[in-house]
């Protein structure tokens, strides 16, 4: 519940309360009326005692009725103008130009919003663990920081986030029905020196993934461990499981926004070109693997002397996700089985990994290369589907080309170009 419905309840007591109560009293002198008949039955007194209490009674009742109808329409009707002035302050600020952004008493940010059509995340809530000047860079001798301090409006102030980008802030101080400082409302408008490169382009994407996704999925872990660790006797075994899910996955959607992050710098990475020896790349990758299962039972083929141009990083990821798909997916079978090779095509070289573990339907081969796209469980072979979207982007960043083949229980065959 928001703070305005909060002041809304606080308000007045709950009329069902007060109606209760009422009715209490009325049925109490509904009682002495009717003693008191029953006690001087044929008194002229007793009779004029009960008619009043009577009396009374039905006025108390019919004022109770009012009474109740009358702050039920009192709150029907403030309830209908609070959520007027709502739609309206959410149509204004979707018209401004500026984002919006507001924080607690001690400069937690609770509010980041981006104007309207804005390519960026928002997000509002009173436990995000962000301050401002985690946000953005305040020197301890700067303007900002004295109004800051001294709990005043300001104007146009400059400021520069992590990924560089310059904004000029400008803020209100706010203050409770008590006259306590309440934090700041206010506007941030980003400058547009010169145009942005590619690189500022990706800094920003990056700042927007790692600091907004994380921040509200920091709350959602907290608070989940929070819960278990001061209400976990209380809960029964199916609500201790659901908050280990609820870690588990805040879990999983920082390996993700990780994997997102190592995807988005792939693009940045400049290449630096130089012979490969890829089969001794994938030996060493294999045997790695081997380390890591001794019992399994494993037949390995590496055809020997193949070389590629290319990032020698770069190119180990190909070589580890594609050979690490082949080893993940074969974990089911007597022998795992895995091939390296190429063939040769007018052109150009191709080189194979291929295995028969799994497989995977050929109608969803189109969903294998896209982020976050799996074609088993998360439960049966674990990963965060970013693998293949990785191996994709490298290749095509060498000016080559991937795809697959495979089938359900029959194994895969992974295909890829270098130029």
């Amino acid at each position: 519940m928001n703070s305005l419905s909060k002041v809304e309840d606080a308000g007045s007591p709950p009329p069902r309360r007060g109606m209760a109560l009422v009715l209490g009293l009325v049925i109490t002198l509904m009682m002495l009326g009717l003693a008191s008949l029953v006690l001087q039955e044929g008194s002229g007194v007793g009779l004029m005692v009960g008619a009043t209490l009577c009396m009374a009674m039905l006025l108390l009742a019919v004022a109770a009725i009012g009474w109740h109808l009358g702050v039920r329409l009192t709150r029907q009707h403030l309830g209908e103008q609070l959520r007027e002035t709502r739609m309206q302050a959410q149509a204004l600020a979707q018209l401004q130009r500026d984002w919006h952004w507001a924080s607690d008493g001690d400069h937690h940010l609770v509010r980041w919003q981006p104007p309207r059509d804005a390519v960026a995340s928002s997000w509002v809530g009173a436990a995000v663990t962000q301050t401002l000047f985690e946000r953005f860079q305040v020197p301890a001798d700067s303007e900002l920081r004295s109004a800051l301090s001294a709990r005043r409006n300001f104007d146009g102030l400059p400021v520069r986030d992590e990924a560089g980008q310059q904004w000029l802030l400008r803020g209100v101080a706010c203050f409770d029905g008590q006259g306590r400082f309440a934090g700041y409302q206010g506007a941030a408008e980003p400058l547009r020196s010169e145009p942005r490169s590619e690189a500022d382009e990706h800094a920003a994407f990056a700042y927007t993934i790692s600091h907004d996704l994380r921040a509200p999925l920091r709350v959602v872990e907290g608070f989940a461990r929070i819960l278990k660790e001061d209400y976990g006797l209380q809960l029964d075994r199916v609500g201790n499981d659901h908050l280990d899910r609820v870690s588990g996955a805040a879990q999983r959607m920082h390996a993700m926004i990780d994997a997102l992050l190592s995807l988005s710098q792939l693009s940045m990475r400049p290449l630096a070109r130089q012979p490969v020896e890829l089969s001794q790349l994938a030996r060493t990758i294999l045997d790695d693997f081997s380390r890591g299962e001794p019992s399994r039972a494993v037949a390995l083929h590496i055809e020997p002397g193949l070389v590629a141009e290319g990032d020698p990083l770069l190119l180990r990821m190909v070589l580890e996700n594609l050979l690490g798909n082949a080893w993940k997916y074969s974990a089911g079978c007597e022998t795992t089985r895995i091939r390296f090779e190429a063939r040769q095509e007018p052109g150009r070289c191709v080189f194979v990994v291929s295995d028969q573990g799994a497989g995977f339907d050929m109608r969803f081969a189109d969903r294998l290369f896209g982020a976050f796209q799996r074609l088993h469980s998360a439960a049966e072979f674990p990963g965060t589907g970013m693998g293949l979207a990785s191996v994709r982007r490298i290749v095509r960043r060498h000016g080559g080309e991937v795809w697959a083949e495979g089938a359900i229980g029959q194994g895969a065959r992974f295909y890829f170009t270098l130029a």
